[in-house]
């Protein structure tokens, strides 16, 4: 698959970057953007940011990449995600590294693991995304948070 991939003879879907990226131990927005080496400085202009499609746009949630870095050992990806109208829940988010929420606007019961928590706008989640986690409960919308990921090389 990968020899078709780099050939250019098919597309490969999100689900395959992602098991690429996690093979490479690197963070998808590698694929997506121009700068293939360390980066240490990024700036995104307001609206300028990166749509991607990642595991929750099936459950309708918008991901707009604001930048990435590689310093070292440490990758970070911060997300504008956006619950779009049609958005449900989805609990089943799982990945490597830490993740950071801070939601905007709307109010959510999140669930990480066995515990769920109600929270709304100004209020920050902070756990290791190896987890089962995610949105269990829609109560307000519209739903728009940051979502950070820090992941580490190894």
């Amino acid at each position: 698959m990968l020899s078709r991939i780099e050939r250019g003879l098919v597309s490969p879907s999100v689900e395959t970057l992602e098991r690429l990226a996690q093979g490479l131990h690197m963070p998808v927005s590698r694929f997506f953007g121009d700068q293939a080496r360390r980066t240490d400085f990024c700036h995104v202009r307001a609206g300028q940011g990166l749509v991607v499609d990642r595991i929750g746009a099936v459950a309708d949630y918008r991901y707009e990449l604001l930048g990435h870095s590689l310093s070292g050992n440490l990758f970070v990806e911060p997300y504008l995600v956006t619950l779009l109208p049609e958005a449900g829940p989805y609990v089943t988010f799982q990945h490597p590294g830490l993740k950071f929420l801070y939601f905007l606007s709307g109010s959510v019961t999140y669930r990480y693991g066995a515990k769920a928590v109600e929270v709304g706008t100004g209020d920050t989640l902070l756990f290791d995304a190896t987890v089962l986690h995610g949105i269990e409960v829609i109560h307000s919308g519209p739903v728009s948070y940051l979502s950070v990921v820090f992941t580490l090389r190894e």
